[in-house]
């Protein structure tokens, strides 16, 4: 095997990863989405504090609960990386985008969990380790590949 076969079975492995916890992160979305259009009350059993945080004038814009645009997001970004995956060019940049902006929504969104509405969601916290990872691993193929290039 040499060094560009090693390289190519890496970018796989890391944007499969990606792949892998944007389903996690749609699972998550999904669910609260379905919960919030359904009226159910959430079941917490980590932390308390669901039920106030998605209740919050935060949980939505105009009547679109947060977490059904954070579905379609991680939707995206699942079909982007696999993509990227099987060898499509010209969307690396497009991924490291998008969750650089999931990223920094979910540190203004712990941010109001924090300081404004006082209450955690263990699925909004999910969702927002979830985001950091997929900004972490996009980040970790961009340096790799550059480094590539050097």
């Amino acid at each position: 095997m040499n060094i560009e076969q090693g390289t190519t079975k890496t970018k796989v492995w890391i944007y499969a990863l990606v792949a892998v916890f944007a389903l996690v992160g749609l699972a998550d979305a999904t669910y609260l989405t379905a919960q919030h259009l359904s009226g159910a009350n959430l079941q917490c059993s980590v932390i308390s504090g669901c039920n106030e945080v998605l209740a919050s004038p935060y949980a939505k814009i105009g009547n679109i609960p947060l977490s059904g645009l954070g579905a379609i997001a991680y939707f995206v970004v699942f079909s982007i990386a696999t993509l990227i995956a099987f060898n499509y060019r010209g969307l690396k940049i497009i991924l490291l985008i998008i969750v650089s902006m999931m990223a920094l929504t979910s540190l203004w969104l712990i941010y109001l969990q924090a300081f404004v509405i006082r209450h955690f969601c263990q699925y909004c916290l999910l969702s927002a380790a979830v985001c950091f990872t997929l900004f972490g691993l996009t980040l970790f193929a961009r340096f790799k590949e550059n480094r590539k290039l050097a």
